[in-house]
């Protein structure tokens, strides 16, 4: 990235990601808004004192707002979404108008030059073909509602041009604004707590990275922007392609009295089932940096402190 400082517009910039990139971005002497609803409580106050961040307290939904916010602004990165298929569902129009409609009044109001950085789920890609992985040619077939918003959303922001697009694994570690119900976070926390875990389609897998290389890849897009600009690229961990029991088996290694099996009946509502390449934004110079190991060993320490009826995303 050049050495001039750029003017950023985060939405949901207090949430699970937001809360860890927007320090990034402050620390590399950016100027920062966040629009957040802070619905789920306070965060981002430990970096307050910054004169280059401004907080404001609305819904990126509100047009009149966003066309005031968006002034002046080099970066538009819409993190606000509802996040996951179980909150998508419990209300599916909320779902729709925060993930596509708000995603879609920034495209209307949005000058040419406004650079926008979105992050789609590779979720996407629903039920993959056995041994093979999905990369970003790969047709998204969404089996959910976020899903489909997701995909519809990414669909409207390539189109619309000036932008980069992530296809992100399922997200791990620890946020200033913590969520339990990631997979990763969701094991750790029984394994430290109940000691036990009943896996249901324990054979599923799917990718997975960190929190901190997620804002990594949004600071390496905007250092890149000119060669990444027009596509979508998958955000994972090349060496964590793993089915739900492998991952408990890495859980295990360091909490060794966790116990997991399958159970007998009843199925997994998420029937997501695939392994993704991230060759090609490898190919950028993009390499994660926390790897699963590191990441869970980070969540045991972090469940020492944190309960978890303090943080939930539903």
């Amino acid at each position: 990235m050049d050495d001039v400082k750029k003017n950023i517009l985060v939405t949901g910039g207090a949430g699970y990601i937001g809360s860890t990139l927007v320090p990034m971005l402050l620390t590399a002497g950016h100027s920062v808004t966040v629009l957040d609803t802070f619905m789920y409580g306070p965060s981002l106050l430990d970096v307050m004192h910054y004169p280059t961040l401004t907080v404001i307290r609305g819904d990126a939904r509100d047009e009149k707002l966003m066309k005031r916010l968006m002034v002046g602004m080099d970066y538009i990165i819409p993190l606000a979404a509802i996040v996951g298929a179980t909150a998508c569902d419990r209300n599916p129009d909320r779902a729709t108008s925060v993930n596509v409609d708000a995603v879609k009044l920034i495209l209307k109001l949005r000058k040419a030059r406004q650079r926008i950085i979105f992050p789609n789920t590779n979720s996407g890609y629903g039920i993959g073909r056995t041994g093979k992985a999905c990369d970003e040619k790969t047709p998204m077939k969404p089996i959910s509602l976020y899903g489909r918003t997701k995909v519809e959303a990414e669909k409207a922001v390539l189109k619309s041009g000036n932008a980069v697009v992530f296809r992100l694994a399922t997200v791990f570690g620890i946020s200033p604004r913590m969520r339990l119900d990631l997979l990763v976070n969701d094991f750790t926390y029984r394994a430290v707590n109940d000691g036990a875990v009943v896996l249901f389609e324990p054979h599923f897998k799917r990718n997975y990275i960190h929190v901190r290389d997620v804002a990594r890849a949004f600071m390496h897009s905007m250092d890149n922007f000119e060669a990444m600009e027009g596509e979508a690229y998958n955000v994972g961990l090349s060496d964590a392609n793993l089915s739900k029991a492998e991952l408990c088996a890495e859980i295990k290694k360091q909490v060794p009295r966790f116990t997991f099996m399958e159970s007998p009946i009843g199925e997994d509502p998420d029937k997501r089932d695939y392994i993704v390449s991230n060759e090609k934004i490898e190919k950028t110079g993009f390499k994660p940096s926390v790897s699963l190991a590191a990441g869970i060993t980070e969540l045991v320490k972090g469940y020492q402190v944190i309960s978890k009826n303090q943080f939930s995303n539903l």
